[in-house]
C-alpha cells in the first residue's frame, strides 16, 4: 500500500546562543499508510515533538533543516511556500498539541473555537459552519455538545478541553492526524477514556494518525506500528504487536523496564522506582558512535565508535544496533 505521508532522512537541528548546533532530529525516514496508526515512542527530548512540527513546517526561528522531505500525497512540505501550507494544516493534516490549557483561547467559547478552524478553510455559510460545528460537538460529547459550545476553557475539565482540541483537529475531515503525547497532562482514567475516543474516530473516519507517546501501554490495541526515537535517531520499527511485546533494541527494554506494574503491592511506594541509568544524552555534539552507548547495558566497544546502521529481523520490523549484526 502507498504511504500518504513519506519522511525520508529528516535532520533538523537547534542553534544555540553561542552558534552551536544540537541536532533534534537525525536521519528519521518512516511512512504512514492511509488509516495506519504509527506510535512514536520514546523520553522528553528524544525528538518527537520536533517530529510533530516538522510535518507541518512549524519550525522555531532557531530551526535548522539539514536534510530530508516531508512528502504528502506525493508534495514536499518542506519546499511548500506559505500559502500552501497554511491551506494544508489543520484540513488535511491536523495537530493535536499536548497542552490544551495553554493551546485554547482563554476568554473565546470553545464551540467558537471550533468554528474559526471551518472559517479559515474556507467554510463561510453561518448555516454550514453551525451544523459542522454541532456535528463534531456531537461526535465528541453526544448530548453535551449543546452545553460545550457556550463554555469557556476555564470551566472544562482536562479531558474535556482535550476533546476540544480533538474536534478542532477533526472537524475538516483531515487525511493525517498528529496527536503529540495527547494524554500526558491527564490522569490514568482520563486518559483511557481519551484513548478510546481515538479509537472511536480511527474506527468511523478512517483516520490515518501519528501518536506520540512516552507511555508504551498506550499504544497496546491501538497502534499498527511502533517506531522508538532515542537523541533524534530511529533505534527501532516494527508492527506494534512485536515491538510492544517482544522490544529488540536495549533502550526500548530499558523503557519497558521503567514502567512500574500495575499490580504493585501498596508498599511499593518505599522502594526505588527502576530507571535507566545516567542522563539522556543532551549534548550539542553527538557522539561517534551509537547515541545511547553511555547508557547501555549491552554496550560493546564498538559501540563507541560506529554508529550502527539498521538490521533488519524480518521483513517489517528493523533495529539499529551492533547486537544483532550477524543475526
Amino acid at each position: 500500500m502507498e504511504s500518504i505521508l513519506e519522511v525520508r532522512d529528516l535532520s533538523v537541528s537547534y542553534r544555540l546562543r553561542g552558534g552551536d548546533l544540537h541536532r533534534a532530529l537525525d536521519g528519521v525516514s518512516f511512512g504512514l499508510e492511509s488509516g495506519e496508526v504509527v506510535g512514536i515512542l520514546g523520553e522528553s527530548g528524544s525528538g518527537k515533538t520536533t517530529l510533530a512540527v516538522a510535518l507541518l513546517g512549524l519550525f522555531r526561528r532557531d530551526s535548522v533543516v539539514a536534510s530530508g522531505n516531508v512528502l504528502f500525497q506525493g508534495k514536499d512540505l518542506l519546499k511548500a511556500e506559505p500559502n500552501e501550507l497554511r491551506g494544508i494544516r489543520g484540513k488535511s493534516i491536523s495537530l493535536i498539541f499536548q497542552e490544551p490549557s495553554v493551546a485554547l483561547h482563554p476568554t473565546m467559547r470553545v464551540g467558537q473555537q471550533v468554528r474559526r478552524v471551518l472559517a479559515a478553510h474556507g467554510m463561510s455559510d453561518r448555516t454550514e459552519l453551525d451544523r459542522r460545528t454541532r456535528e463534531v460537538l456531537e461526535a465528541l460529547f453526544g448530548e453535551e455538545a449543546e452545553r460545550m459550545a457556550r463554555a469557556y476553557p476555564h470551566q472544562l475539565s482536562g479531558g474535556q478541553r482535550q476533546r476540544i482540541l480533538i474536534a478542532q483537529a477533526i472537524a475538516c475531515e483531515p487525511a493525517v492526524v498528529v496527536a503529540d503525547e495527547p494524554t500526558a497532562s491527564l490522569d490514568p482514567t482520563t486518559q483511557m477514556e481519551i484513548l478510546h475516543v481515538f479509537r472511536g474516530l480511527r474506527k468511523t473516519l478512517g483516520l490515518a494518525m501519528i501518536f506520540i507517546t512516552h507511555n508504551p501501554a498506550l499504544l497496546s490495541g491501538f497502534a499498527d506500528r511502533v517506531m522508538v526515537l532515542y537523541a533524534g535517531k530511529v533505534v527501532e520499527l516494527g508492527p506494534a504487536t512485536e515491538t510492544l511485546v517482544s522490544p529488540k533494541h536495549p533502550y526500548t527494554q530499558a523503557l519497558f523496564r521503567s514502567i512500574p506494574p500495575l499490580d504493585e503491592p501498596h508498599d511499593a511506594g518505599k522502594r526505588s522506582l527502576p530507571t535507566i541509568p545516567r542522563d539522556a544524552n543532551l549534548s550539542p555534539w553527538p557522539p561517534c558512535g551509537c547515541p545511547f552507548e553511555p547508557r547501555c547495558r549491552e554496550r560493546m566497544e564498538i559501540c563507541k565508535s560506529d554508529d550502527p546502521g539498521f538490521v533488519n529481523l524480518s521483513e517489517t520490523h528493523m533495529v539499529s544496533c551492533f547486537l544483532y549484526e550477524n543475526q
